[in-house]
């Protein structure tokens, strides 16, 4: 229900007149999304000036607009044009992460500047709407629906100032507004009109419900602040090739996915958008992948970002304190274990993919992958002076203990399966990874440990892999042991220094998947049809196999080829760089959760490549 403090005309009764994209029932495209970020939160905005979705105060809290996953009735923020024949662009602010909207109308033109202040207490949006041109009339539309669109909160108008103040159990948010803001219905509304040189804020700010008003600030400090914080970070990558623009836009998005707070790295700031329209395939990534944020780091570490490796590495060193049975492939960001999952049933999901799942099972599953990843993060950290040498060598070894008990079971392997356990063979190539890493750090380093001991047990991993995973009828290593099925992980072989990337048998398997895996170009993960993952078949193409394929030809010395298709990946960036997981070619659209981070790390990795001597290549 909406209060007022005092009677106050309503908003003419008519419809309320938006850019043409705003027109739609329900979210956008995927692709028509941008963030905005603060390093404890993110928000995505719509090219039609709509934030569909928002947790506060992180990245894993409840959503306060979560149209994204329903309808705008779940929540959202609506600023645009009264005109439904405006015209919209939009671009980042130079190499930060405040986006810039600008909407055109015959009779004008503004700007609408979005991003979340970085370094104040205050957890909040700004939102300045600029007249560039004319006069233009705009809507403001905010629907607050606390804990994923389930809550309607209570609001009232704040008092001595233009804004409401929204409350609901634990949450309070606070709209300050420079222009009158009404209620009607279960929403909160303004309309008013920007000519040149004039310019109007709204300011939302969350806190506590239990403590005092969070305060106003200085919004043009903020923006200043938050720009200079931004420019001073990109300023410090080192890389200089030729595909600088995206590199350095995925590595600012891997940074903004990154919980500053602690260190960790969430895999995406989404849930449940969908890896095929109308499926189930839903899934809830703003959790901390123990692989995901390692190679996240190999990336950033690749663009001269030593700062936020280290704080990876202690928050590693913190989340997987205790047992070494009781690591998990994923944590919360501050480690926390229990991530349990359930669907949130008051929400259609996105265009209609249900179920929207909050938490992840995936969770407690064994993926023997992860183990070679820390590895290899760890060595390389290593490599670049990250840490001391001897530093995190005890958890090391404890963890290459564990896994000399474990490797050779079945697990769920990187695809976090649902149909079982099986001897996947990245799993095990990943396992051998592990053991060549710890093997030639203590070489390298001097480190004291069994060596001899596991030299010849990462041999015997090794000669066991290619006997039971290489298909002698197809000549092609598959995806699990005795099976005929192939799988694009089974590209990373090459790319880890397992074999050769000349190897007749890597040769054989990349023959297979081309002639299998390819679909308009780009690579499946594998075929759903089998029911191996235990759902129904049915997906998009997951993009960092792609960027792996892309590898290989290079590593192969198949250098057009593979600058072909990385430029065929860049073109699927939306109009501000961003990838999501996977793409729909059937339906030329981005899905999956967005930005995904293993794509934008798969991008720097592929981009560095083209730089690199052969013999220097680093997995990422």
């Amino acid at each position: 229900m909406i209060l007022t403090a005092s009677p106050a005309p309503p908003l003419r009764e008519e419809k309320c007149h938006m850019n043409i994209d705003t027109t739609v029932v329900g979210p956008l495209a995927i692709e028509h999304y941008a963030m905005i970020g603060d390093g404890r939160s993110a928000a995505l905005v719509g090219q039609n000036g709509s934030i569909d979705w928002l947790c506060w105060p992180y990245f894993n809290s409840d959503a306060c607009f979560a149209a994204l996953l329903g309808s705008p009735d779940n929540g959202r923020w609506l600023i645009a044009p009264s005109d439904p024949q405006a015209r919209a662009s939009r671009r980042y602010r130079g190499d930060t992460m405040i986006l810039e909207t600008h909407f055109e109308t015959t009779q004008g033109s503004v700007l609408v500047v979005d991003f979340m202040p970085i370094g104040l207490d205050t957890v909040s949006i700004v939102r300045r709407v600029e007249g560039r041109r004319g006069r233009m009339a705009m809507d403001m539309q905010l629907m607050l629906r606390f804990e994923y669109g389930s809550v309607t909160p209570w609001v009232t108008r704040l008092v001595d100032e233009t804004g409401i103040e929204a409350l609901g159990g634990p949450n309070r948010v606070v709209l300050r507004s420079g222009v009158p803001v009404y209620g009607e219905g279960k929403t909160t509304v303004a309309r008013f009109t920007v000519a040149e040189g004039e310019s109007v804020e709204f300011v939302l700010s969350w806190n506590r419900s239990h403590v005092p008003l969070p305060d106003a600030f200085d919004t043009a400090g903020a923006l200043s602040k938050t720009e200079a914080f931004w420019r001073d970070w990109s300023g410090r990558c080192t890389y200089k090739g030729a595909w600088r623009e995206p590199v350095l836009r995925s590595l600012l998005t891997l940074k903004a996915l990154s919980f500053f707070p602690t260190g960790a790295i969430v895999a995406a700031p989404t849930t449940s958008l969908p890896e095929q329209l109308g499926g189930p395939r839903n899934w809830d990534y703003r959790f901390c992948w123990l692989r995901d944020a390692a190679l996240t780091l190999v990336a950033l570490m690749a663009g001269g970002y030593i700062e936020e490796a280290r704080a990876w590495r202690h928050w590693l060193h913190r989340a997987v304190a205790g047992d070494p049975e009781d690591v998990q492939i994923m944590y919360g960001l501050a480690g926390e274990r229990r991530l349990h999952e359930s669907s949130l049933s008051w929400l259609s999901g996105y265009q209609g993919s249900s179920p929207v799942r909050i938490g992840n099972a995936a969770s407690a599953q064994l993926q023997l992958d992860t183990y070679g990843e820390i590895m290899l993060a760890l060595s390389i950290g290593r490599h670049h002076g990250l840490i001391d040498k001897r530093e995190a060598w005890p958890l090391q070894t404890k963890f290459i203990e564990h896994l000399e008990q474990i490797w050779d079971q079945p697990d769920e392997g990187i695809w976090e399966v649902r149909g079982g356990r099986r001897q996947f063979t990245h799993s095990k190539v990943m396992a051998w990874v592990a053991l060549d890493c710890t093997v030639r750090d203590a070489e390298t380093f001097e480190m004291e440990g069994p060596i001899d001991h596991w030299r010849k047990l990462r041999d015997h991993m090794h000669s066991m892999i290619c006997d039971k995973a290489f298909n002698t009828a197809r000549n092609s290593f598959t995806q699990s042991f005795g099976s005929a099925e192939l799988d694009a992980s089974l590209l990373l072989i090459p790319i880890v220094g397992f074999l050769p990337p000349n190897d007749s048998r890597v040769v054989g398997t990349v023959k297979a998947i081309e002639k299998d895996l390819l679909v308009d170009g780009f690579v499946l993960r594998y075929r759903t049809e089998s029911g191996t993952d235990g759902l129904p078949p049915g997906e998009g193409l997951f993009l960092p196999c792609s960027f792996w394929l892309a590898d290989v030809y290079q590593l192969q010395g198949r250098d057009e080829e593979a600058l072909a298709l990385f430029k065929r990946l860049l073109a699927l960036c939306n109009d501000v760089g961003l990838l999501s997981e996977e793409y729909d070619p059937q339906t030329k659209r981005l899905v999956g959760n967005f930005p995904q981070a293993f794509s934008h790390l798969r991008l720097v990795g592929t981009a560095l490549g083209f730089g690199q001597d052969r013999n220097d290549r680093q997995v990422g």
